[in-house]
């Protein structure tokens, strides 16, 4: 068995969705959602969330995950990175003498994430014997239908002349970051300050609709919608 920390980060200030880690989302808290599916998972050993609010503090403990601390306000800006929130953790804990052989992120923004989801990223990593597991899911729209447009909105040059008359059934398979698992050996993160790492790292891939990732009211919406119709067709 591996020993994982999982780190839900869970800053109080949120611009774009006024307080959306403790919206409720089909009767429960957004965080709750993520902390859940890190509960009673063999080598998780610790769930923890980091936060700048005493009121997340408090619905997280009701959760079931731990909050040691009281994230310091300097780590909880709009540019925190969350390296700087990961090494924090891991460094509160290694200073009360525990250490952990992988840490695991997770947005509390992906609620769809579940526990199914986080065992079988688990299971990858140990089954490639990889430093680093991130999980994925199919684009939308193929990234060979985008560009960035000029000033003068000219779409002369938009689309490569190789695929202009190309069907979009036609074109190769892509796949994006979904932010929902990243996990990461920490000696690897030590090194490189990213659980993004360069090498041994390999893709959990995800279906789109367990990717809704919460970042405006559209998004939470979406999200309802897909619980409330698990629900009423479970």
């Amino acid at each position: 068995m591996i020993k994982i920390l999982a780190i839900v980060p869970a800053r109080g200030g949120s611009k774009r969705l006024p307080g959306k880690n403790i919206k409720v989302l089909n009767g429960k808290p957004l965080i709750q959602w993520t902390i859940e599916s890190a509960l009673g998972i063999d080598d998780i050993s610790r769930v923890m969330v980091s936060t700048d609010s005493q009121e997340i503090a408090d619905i997280a403990l009701q959760s079931g995950a731990e909050v040691p601390f009281l994230r310091p306000k300097e780590l909880a800006t709009d540019t925190s990175s969350s390296s700087v929130v990961i090494e924090h953790a891991l460094n509160y804990y290694k200073s009360q003498g525990e250490i952990f052989d992988y840490v695991l992120l997770l947005q509390p923004t992906s609620p769809m994430r579940n526990k199914k989801h986080n065992e079988q990223a688990i299971a990858l990593l140990k089954s490639k014997e990889a430093d680093a597991v991130v999980s994925v899911c199919e684009c939308e729209h193929s990234p060979l239908w985008a560009n960035t447009l000029p000033e003068d909105m000219s779409m002369g040059q938009f689309i490569k002349d190789e695929i202009k008359n190309t069907r979009s059934q036609d074109l190769p398979l892509s796949y994006r970051l979904n932010g929902a698992i990243y996990l990461s050996k920490v000696s690897r993160f030590y090194e490189e300050n990213t659980l993004f790492l360069s090498s041994n790292i390999f893709a959990y891939v995800m279906d789109n609709e367990s990717s809704v990732d919460i970042d405006h009211e559209l998004d939470f919406l979406l999200a309802e919608t897909i619980l409330k119709y698990k629900e009423s067709n479970a």
